[in-house]
């Protein structure tokens, strides 16, 4: 049975551009596996610490010698690496900040990039077998050839980040101009129904 994790960094809730193409993408998906799994893990929704000392220690300790602060830090760490692993496609629907990933989705990340658990020594990555599609919403339009492509260090990141720990079968989606929206030029729905056939079509 398949297992679809979806994974939501935008806090704008019904405002949010890369929340409702994620709700298209996941429809579809259910409706192409119906017996399948979707897993939702909302990053408004869960407490992500940022890394500390107690975490690295944690990290790099074999668990039968954790000390009971250490086993707590790595909690939502192992957590979160156990959704990744269960899962076959993976959803990643996020905004673009500053022209880069939003600090949430960044905590994320750096909770799920963990030596000899998602990367070994060889600096080989351990979450193989996996497809993931990237819904990127911005202010901005990043796509080739637009004037503002060169300024998008988010798609590159995320894509080095995952390949990284083994997920290299990845889609992007670049769904910028929320700035027409923003602005009244166009509605919400209007740009979201622009890009929900590319959506659609990276449902695997």
């Amino acid at each position: 049975m398949p297992t679809l994790l979806t994974i939501l960094a935008s806090p704008r809730g019904d405002y949010s551009i890369s929340r409702a193409l994620a709700a298209e993408f996941t429809s579809a998906w259910k409706g192409k596996h119906g017996d399948g799994t979707v897993v939702e893990r909302d990053l408004y929704k869960t407490h992500l610490p940022f890394i500390d000392l107690p975490w690295i220690a944690g990290a790099y300790t074999p668990a039968e010698d954790h000390s009971p602060e250490m086993a707590e830090a790595v909690t939502v760490s192992n957590e979160l690496i156990g959704e990744l692993f269960a899962a076959d496609q993976i959803l990643i629907a996020t905004p673009m900040y500053n022209f880069s990933t939003p600090a949430i989705l960044k905590a994320y990340i750096d909770h799920i990039v963990r030596f000899n658990v998602t990367f070994n020594a060889k600096y080989e990555g351990l979450v193989n077998g996996k497809h993931c599609t990237l819904i990127i919403a911005s202010g901005g339009v990043y796509t080739p050839g637009a004037f503002m492509e060169s300024w998008d260090r988010e798609t590159s990141y995320l894509k080095m980040i995952l390949g990284f720990i083994g997920i290299t079968d990845i889609d992007v989606i670049l769904a910028g101009g929320s700035n027409q929206v923003a602005q009244g030029e166009i509605s919400q729905q209007e740009l979201v129904a622009s890009f929900t056939p590319s959506v659609l079509q990276a449902v695997k």
